[in-house]
């Protein structure tokens, strides 16, 4: 299992095979969150394009307005709030 130091500044190096397995790279932004159970959760914030190819839509279903779009961005973040 890979593992990471923690440095006197509050810095870690996330290991080569994590970077390979989620296709990190520098500048990607990364999300830590406590689980109920007090585990840390890293999740990419940023993803790839092909992560999220299909996404905005799919054959014989009408697209979203970005109206739409921008009206279930605001209430994600204030739901987060």
């Amino acid at each position: 299992m890979p593992y990471s130091t923690l440095t006197s500044k509050g810095q870690i190096t996330i290991p080569n095979s994590i970077r390979k397995r989620f296709h990190l790279r520098a500048g990607n932004r990364l999300e830590f969150r406590i689980t109920k159970e007090g585990d840390i959760k890293l999740s990419p914030v940023s993803l790839s394009v092909d992560q999220v190819f299909g996404m905005l839509r799919r054959p014989g279903k009408a697209g979203h307005t970005i109206e739409e779009m921008n009206r279930s961005i605001g209430k994600r973040f204030r739901d987060q709030g």
